[in-house]
């Protein structure tokens, strides 16, 4: 009886024992398999990665905080950010009653103010304005003085028509 009991206990434990090297070869394939898919996927978001930089880096090209050249030109004035100088100027613009100065339409809803703005050099600026249910874009250019003034002058507008 002794005997049965230990063949029993022996059979069962190499039941067990095959249970679990199959259940864990098992695992290991699936396991391997699901690395391979997300190596792809990594390989993947590093590709998409590296065309959103070089995207990034083409949408920066006409800015002035990357330009050297322009910059050197408020080397003298000693501002941390010329750019945001120069932006917060522009916006000052929109504090008067009505539309803005610079914008050569009148408003249809409301008044015609800046809202975004793109500093591509020492010298011009894209903007883009609306009334909150039309809008537009514009050229500046400008001069920054020695006295921290700011001049902007109307190159170009463009107003978007409505299509229905």
């Amino acid at each position: 009886m002794k005997k049965n009991i230990f063949l029993y206990l022996f059979v069962f434990a190499a039941l067990i024992l095959l249970y679990s090297l199959v259940t864990g070869n098992k695992i290991q394939k699936e396991n391997e398999a699901a690395i391979l898919k997300l190596q792809g996927e990594v390989e993947t978001l590093k590709d998409s990665v590296q065309k959103e930089k070089l995207m990034v880096l083409d949408m920066q090209y006409f800015s002035l905080e990357n330009n050297d050249d322009a910059l050197a030109y408020y080397d003298h004035l000693n501002l941390k950010k010329p750019t945001r100088y120069i932006e917060d100027k522009l916006l000052e613009t929109n504090e008067k009653k009505g539309d803005n100065p610079l914008i050569p339409y009148e408003g249809m809803q409301s008044d015609f103010k800046i809202n975004k703005i793109k500093v591509m050099n020492h010298r011009w600026i894209v903007a883009d304005f609306s009334d909150g249910q039309y809008w537009g874009d514009i050229v500046i250019k400008y001069e920054l003085k020695d006295d921290l003034s700011v001049d902007f002058t109307l190159l170009d507008h463009l107003l978007y028509t409505r299509s229905n």
